[in-house]
C-alpha cells in the first residue's frame, strides 16, 4: 500500500514537471507567434498550462534577480523535482518500507 502510494506521488511529480516544461515551450511558441492564441483550444491549452504551473513559478521568479527577458523559473523547478523531491520521496518510501532512518541519512 505504501508503495502504490509513494509510486503515485512520484507519477504525479514526473506529470507536474512535464507539465511546466510544456507550459515553457507553449509560452515560447506563444511569444514568437508560432501559435496562435486567438483560437480557442490553443487559448484554452494555455491558460489551463498557466494556472497549473503559475502556483510554483510565481514565487521562484519573485526571488530570481531581473535577467531581462530571460525567465529561467521553469528550469529551477525541474532540476527541483528531479535533484531534491524525487531522490528525498524514494529514500523517504525506503525509510518506511524498512523501518530505519539511516535511509534519510544516505
Amino acid at each position: 500500500m505504501i508503495t502504490i502510494l509513494f509510486n503515485l506521488i512520484g507519477y504525479v511529480l514526473w506529470a507536474y514537471m512535464w507539465a511546466v516544461i510544456l507550459a515553457a515551450v507553449f509560452s515560447m511558441l506563444a511569444a514568437f507567434g508560432v501559435i496562435d492564441t486567438r483560437n480557442r483550444l490553443v487559448w484554452t491549452i494555455g491558460d489551463f498550462l498557466y494556472r497549473v504551473t503559475e502556483p510554483v513559478l510565481a514565487p521562484i521568479r519573485n526571488m530570481l534577480p531581473n535577467l531581462g527577458g530571460i525567465d529561467i523559473s521553469p528550469w529551477i523547478v525541474v532540476l527541483l523535482i528531479q535533484i531534491v523531491l524525487l531522490p528525498l520521496l524514494g529514500r523517504l518510501e525506503a525509510a518506511i518500507l524498512f523501518g530505519t532512518w539511516r535511509a534519510l541519512a544516505l
